[in-house]
């Protein structure tokens, strides 16, 4: 299994309407099942300003899974969404 992990920093202005609206969209990378695992999180209250504000947390059967995963209409209209609305981002993709 692969886990992928993607974590965003967004931009300030209506960081929170922001927010709702990448999860409104991230519901749509569900109807690909491919995706084993599926959750997408909000960084918690009282944290530090410097965490990632949101993060996509999946789990594929393969690499090849995920690579699919990553050029599937789904993803590519969802990215162009956080790349308009994002500081920073990092990822990592892990076996387990």
């Amino acid at each position: 299994m692969i886990r992928h992990i993607c974590m965003f920093t967004l931009q300030e202005a209506n960081k929170e309407k922001t927010i709702s609206e990448f999860f409104k969209r991230a519901e749509k990378l569900k109807e690909l099942d491919i995706i084993k695992k599926f959750k997408v999180v909000k960084n918690a209250e009282k944290t530090p300003d410097s965490n990632y504000d949101v993060a996509l947390i999946f789990d594929f059967d393969t690499v090849e899974t995920l690579n699919q995963y990553q050029k599937s209409p789904q993803h590519l209209e969802f990215g162009e969404f956080v790349y308009s609305v994002r500081i920073d981002r990092a990822c990592i993709d892990y076996e387990f």
